[in-house]
């Protein structure tokens, strides 16, 4: 990208010589590590992902009646929803902890996963067409797409923290304890697992747009996988295949900690966390390696 020639008025013109390296403002290379995930230039452009998360938390809601008000009202209806079906209709058993808490739990922190992957995983198709114009680090966008959804993650948040704090004074239903300090690794945990796969399903709907509608499917499916709905007692008690494919989520410690920190209700385990940890940092090496070799060429596909 030659920039300098244009401010100087010193243009390059056919025939004359080419600029010294020292005159050249950006020097694009080709990365040559497939593990490289080129932090230190998305460093460099850190304004650029910060103007796309504004981007994203502003666009969500906007030309809408309610506007930021649905960062409330969304999960609000969806815990509702499923203390009727699932609590008051299908009678599954929650444990001693009141129902408001024990939803809103699961679906706060689940939202910030499945909102993240379903924005991450079509970020090449839905932005192919400034991808082709200009350049930045690929990497950006995806990125940006995580810490926008981590705003919208924490105003809910705050919402939760308010349901808590009320039945926390009034009952004597919540035994909250020192692992809720371990929210902000859940966090970052949940996120990267989110970057991980979204960039691994955005390399593969460059060239199968299917799975893009699949993703969608495939998540509603993982949320009864994971103890959003159930605590995670419940796995333990089947037996066979199934209760060893359910185990094997690695959402599902991410989850029940963090209901188990705030509410005091369910099952802890160092080492099912650190599995969780490990299976995290094998889904961001793959979906790095993917991500690397298809934001080469997938210009010509999209």
């Amino acid at each position: 990208m030659l920039t300098t020639e244009a401010l100087n008025g010193t243009e390059t013109r056919p025939g004359s010589p080419l600029p010294n390296d020292d005159q050249w403002t950006e020097i694009i290379q080709p990365r040559t590590r497939l593990l490289d995930l080129g932090l230190r230039e998305v460093w460099r452009y850190r304004d650029l992902v910060m103007l796309f998360v504004r981007r994203d938390v502003v666009s969500t809601y906007k030309q809408t009646i309610l506007g930021p008000i649905w960062f409330f009202v969304q999960p609000l209806l969806t815990t509702i929803m499923y203390m009727v079906v699932f609590n008051g209709i299908a009678q599954i058993p929650i444990g001693d902890v009141p129902a408001l808490p024990f939803y809103l739990a699961g679906v706060t922190i689940w939202n910030y996963f499945s909102q993240a992957l379903t924005s991450t995983a079509t970020v090449f198709t839905a932005n192919a067409a400034i991808f082709g114009k200009v350049y930045f680090p690929r990497l950006t966008m995806p990125l940006s797409i995580v810490l926008s959804n981590l705003v919208r993650f924490a105003i809910q948040l705050g919402l939760f923290l308010l349901v808590w704090a009320y039945y926390l004074l009034t009952t004597d239903a919540l035994h909250p304890n020192l692992f809720l300090l371990l929210t902000p690794a859940l966090v970052v945990l949940m996120g990267l697992l989110a970057l991980g796969l979204g960039m691994i399903f955005s390399a593969l709907t460059t060239k199968y747009r299917d799975l893009a509608m699949l993703l969608t499917f495939g998540i509603q499916l993982l949320m009864y996988a994971t103890p959003v709905i159930y605590p995670l007692a419940t796995v333990y008690t089947r037996t066979g295949l199934l209760r060893w494919a359910l185990l094997a989520n690695p959402l599902n410690p991410i989850v029940e900690t963090f209901r188990y920190g705030f509410l005091g209700n369910g099952l802890f385990s160092w080492a099912y966390l650190g599995y969780s940890v490990v299976a995290t940092l094998v889904i961001l090496a793959v979906g790095t390696v993917v991500f690397n070799k298809v934001e080469k060429s997938f210009t010509d596909t999209v």
